[in-house]
Order: C-alpha cells, then sequence, then structure tokens
C-alpha cells in the first residue's frame, strides 16, 4: 500500500547493537537521500541516494561509516531528505 504521505519511522530495534533497520514511506516516486549523523552533526554514512518508487521501504545500517569502519557507542541522528522535505529522527548504538 502507498502511504498518502512523506513518513520516516523510528528504527528497530533502538537501542541496537550491531545493526538497525530505518523505515520510510513515499507518496510517489522521487529522488531520496538518506544519511546517518554523529550527535555533532558530521555525516557518518550515506545509506541511499537515488530515485525510489512510491511505497514502504526499508534499510539496514550495521553501524559503520562511509568507510567501513566501526563507530563508537553513542546517540546517531538519521535524516531523510525526499520531494522538497526532511526529517530527523534520533538513534542509540550501544557496543
Amino acid at each position: 500500500e502507498v502511504p498518502k504521505v512523506f513518513t520516516l519511522f523510528q528504527n528497530t530495534p533502538n537501542p541496537f547493537n550491531p545493526s538497525t533497520v530505518i523505515g520510510f514511506g513515499l507518496a510517489s516516486d522521487m529522488p531520496v537521500h538518506l544519511a546517518v549523523y554523529s550527535a555533532s552533526g558530521q555525516k557518518v554514512r550515506k545509506l541511499v541516494s537515488g530515485q525510489m518508487s512510491a511505497g514502504s521501504h526499508s534499510v539496514a545500517w550495521d553501524g559503520r561509516d562511509d568507510s567501513g569502519q566501526p563507530v563508537s557507542s553513542g546517540v546517531y541522528l538519521y535524516r531523510l531528505e525526499a520531494g522538497g522535505k526532511s526529517e530527523m529522527k534520533k538513534m542509540l548504538l550501544v557496543r
């Protein structure tokens, strides 16, 4: 079923170790950017960047940065940008 609005869901599980799943819904086909940031705002990992179809989607994050190195325990933010809108949520990695 296609969502009626752009939606970003809370990751599960949260807190997590070693990986988590981030879900989101798109009301129509559109370019999507999903990335993970440190609590200080530095980009840690790009998870999605490109055109996606309408509907429900999920992306796993394995607690690693863009170079493949494990990140430390702490609070991370994930931000979804799609269709001229953006939304951000917090998650907690516990090693």
